[in-house]
Parts: C-alpha cells; sequence; structure tokens
C-alpha cells in the first residue's frame, strides 16, 4: 500500500454526486482515513470511514426479514441516494434477501432484481405489495384449521403438535393456490412472512427455541439443542404470528414510502438466473447495481435453508448446487469476471455499480482487491474503494465474531462508472 498526501474527500465525492446539496455525504474528512492502494500497476483511492450507522433498527422495518450474509439496508441508500434520481432503475444481480431492492423502491426508484435462489424472490417481491391488514387478516382466518393435519417429514423437535399442523396446512394451501394459478399478493405475502416465521430464537417464531431465523439447524441437531435447555416445543398460533410480524413490517411505514412501493411493484421485475447471463435485462439500461455476490465458501446455502425448502416445495439442494461457493480465489474470480462484463452490458453510460465484498480467510484475502481488476478489465473505470467499518453488531457478537477481525463486520465496496 502507498501513502499520499490527504486528498479533499469532499472534492472527490462532489465529482461522482448527481445532487447539489453540500453536505449531501454527511462525511467528516477529519475522521475519514484515506489510502491509496497499488493493484496492477495503478494506485487507486480507498477510504475508511463509518459511512453510514452501526446502530440497530435505524432503518425501515420493512427490512427485517432474516437472511445469511446479507448488508444492512443503509449501504444501498448510502449508493441510491448520491448515485440516482426518482424513477432511475436500481438493480441487483445476487438479491438475497432483497435489501437493495427493497431500499430502492421505498426511495421511488425503479427495480430490477435477481438471484438464482428462488426463495429470494418469495421474500422480496411481495413487500412491494404491503397488505391492508384487515384483508390479510381474512385471509388468514379463512384457511381452515385441522389438527389431525401430518408432514411429509419428522419436524417434533421443532414444533408443537398442533403447530406443526397449522404449518402443514398452510404449506398445503399456498401449494394448491400456486399450482392452480390462483395465488394473489396477499398469498404471496403470507408466503413470504411464514417463510420467515419457520424457526427463530424467540416467542415471535412458530419453533421452539433455536438459532437465529437466518437459517435452520438440523433435526439431529436441534435435538441436541432441546436436550441441553431442557425444553419442548410449546404451542405457537401460527396465524396470529403472520399477523403481529405483518403489523411489524409494514407499520412504520409512511404515506410516501406506501405510495412509492405500489407504483414501483407495478413495474418491478425479478428473475432467477445465473448473474452472469441476463438475457431479460436490456442494454445500457440500468442506473445503479449494488450487490454483495457470494463470498467464496462461506456460506452454506443449502444447509442453511433446507427448512425454508421444504416449507416452499424447494430442493435446497438442486438449487446450492447452482450457486456460486467457489472454493479458491481463482474459481471466484473467474466467475465474478463474467458477472462485471454482463454489469457492464446492461449499465448505462455514466451509470454505476456498487460492488460489495468482505474480508475473508480471517482477513487474509481482501476480495475488493481482485474486484477493482475484474472490473477493470470488463471495462468499467474504478472510482475507489470504500471500507465501512463498524464499532459492533448484534449479529457478528451472537456467531463469536469480534469487532473488525472478519469481514462480517466490515463492508467494502468498489465503486465502478462506466464512461
Amino acid at each position: 500500500m502507498l501513502t499520499a498526501p490527504k486528498p479533499n474527500l469532499a472534492a472527490f465525492l462532489k465529482q461522482f454526486t448527481i445532487q447539489e446539496t453540500p453536505d449531501l455525504f454527511n462525511l467528516n474528512v477529519a475522521t475519514t482515513r484515506i489510502e491509496r492502494v497499488e493493484i496492477a500497476g495503478r494506485a487507486y483511492p480507498r477510504y475508511v470511514a463509518e459511512f453510514w450507522t452501526a446502530k440497530q433498527r435505524q432503518a425501515s422495518a420493512l427490512h427485517e426479514v432474516a437472511y445469511r450474509a446479507c448488508f444492512k439496508p443503509q449501504l444501498p441508500r448510502f449508493f441510491i441516494e448520491r448515485l440516482t434520481r426518482d424513477g432511475d432503475v436500481v438493480y441487483d444481480p445476487f438479491a438475497g434477501r432483497g435489501t437493495t431492492i427493497i431500499e430502492a423502491a421505498l426511495l421511488g426508484r425503479n427495480v430490477i432484481g435477481n438471484d438464482i435462489n428462488p426463495l429470494s424472490k418469495i421474500l422480496t417481491l411481495p413487500r412491494l405489495r404491503v397488505p391492508n391488514v384487515d384483508d390479510l387478516q381474512a385471509r388468514l382466518a379463512a384457511i381452515p384449521l385441522d389438527k389431525h393435519a401430518k408432514a411429509d417429514i419428522d419436524l417434533s423437535m421443532f414444533y408443537h403438535r398442533d403447530t406443526l399442523s397449522e404449518i402443514v396446512l398452510l404449506r398445503n394451501y399456498l401449494r394448491e393456490r400456486q399450482l392452480c394459478g390462483d395465488e394473489d399478493a396477499l398469498d404471496a405475502w403470507i408466503r413470504m412472512v411464514a417463510t420467515n416465521r419457520l424457526t427463530g430464537h424467540s416467542p415471535g417464531f412458530f419453533s421452539v427455541y433455536t438459532l437465529p431465523p437466518n437459517q435452520a439447524v438440523s433435526p439431529a441437531s436441534q435435538i441436541k439443542i432441546n436436550r441441553k435447555l431442557k425444553q419442548r416445543p410449546a404451542y405457537r398460533d401460527a396465524r396470529a404470528l403472520i399477523l403481529k410480524k405483518s403489523k411489524q413490517l409494514i407499520g412504520g411505514l409512511s404515506a410516501a414510502q406506501t405510495q412509492n412501493l405500489a407504483r414501483v411493484a407495478a413495474h418491478a421485475r425479478f428473475f432467477g438466473d445465473d448473474a452472469r447471463c441476463t438475457a431479460g435485462i436490456a442494454d445500457n439500461s440500468v442506473q445503479l447495481t449494488v450487490t454483495s455476490p457470494p463470498f467464496l465458501d462461506v456460506v452454506q446455502y443449502a444447509q442453511d435453508n433446507w427448512l425454508r425448502g421444504w416449507f416452499n416445495n424447494i430442493d435446497a439442494d438442486a438449487v446450492a448446487s447452482k450457486i456460486t461457493t467457489a472454493k479458491t480465489i481463482q474459481v471466484w474470480s473467474e466467475v465474478m469476471q463474467n458477472v462485471l462484463k454482463e454489469l457492464y452490458r446492461i449499465t448505462r453510460r455514466g451509470g454505476w455499480v456498487a460492488f460489495e465484498v468482505g474480508e475473508v480467510k480471517a482477513g487474509k484475502v481482501k476480495l475488493d482487491e481482485y474486484v477493482v481488476s475484474l472490473g477493470v478489465k470488463a471495462g468499467f473505470e474504478c472510482e475507489g474503494i470504500f471500507v465501512n467499518q463498524q464499532k459492533f453488531t448484534k449479529t457478528a457478537n451472537i456467531w463469536g465474531v469480534q469487532n473488525n477481525a472478519k469481514g462480517t463486520n466490515t463492508n467494502r465496496i468498489v465503486l465502478f462508472n462506466k464512461k
């Protein structure tokens, strides 16, 4: 790393800011560390600071849908507010739980999402069409109860038998509606919330106490947890919990945000393609991409999502086989090279790509430095690397990750421009 005289950060940022508000970035130049990084014979600026808050629950509650390896809404908002206007197209090729898509829609931007994991679409699109609570309650009440309904696999270690019967009825109802082509926005919302409530570590979930809701342990592991904690699954009213969670998700929405969501939903598109080949997206049509690809083999999607897959009749193993979980940086780089070439094709002139990666291998591999070269080779200009450092994250502490010791606590965003 080469050290250079400290430039004026505000002046640098202003050159690619569409809006003219002088304090738009709200950055303290004095507390921002600015470095020069030598990559493939060129020096690039790297900005290190807390660019957005590390505090919990500082974004819309509509985002509070758990998913492994998701970034905070403040990350896409930081770039969406500064690099797009109302009505511009914002895209995420690795949409995950839909953080970029939902945040862009709340801000009135048009959206395109993509993820090879079908759970992503299930968790994202319904939140663009927020329901009327009375209509939702009526729909839930119309789903019949049958205490004799049985699951096709043993889930007794997770659920009280009456709760499991309700889950099975929900699963069967949603599957029938989908197969008959009758699934509507209310059904999709119920599916989304129920999928999110399957397992967790509080009475707000259908299950007995287990791991945080962004993954499900195996039945054998849950049996061990139950024995260790001397617990048995208590009854949870599935329909009541769906209604409660729904009210939490939409309760804080402003009238303007609700209007933005409804307007954007009418034109929103979501694909289930390999991010290297998205033929449904036109050339030069996207103003901003904010995304975070899989980080090597850090996340085990089949293991994490087996129960969500079961509820939604998705083969989690088949999906996992399509997801990039490269074991080496060489293989990962080959895949990301083609992703960035595809992003270059669909990005319009003057458009942007904010490509977020973390540190892996205990910080020994800095993927951002690899991404810079890949993006430049694809045709982009690299405007710099933003490293957002956080002082604390609740989830990181749950998993035993100490502050900034691993990539889960540090966002590293490579910012590209298509000239």
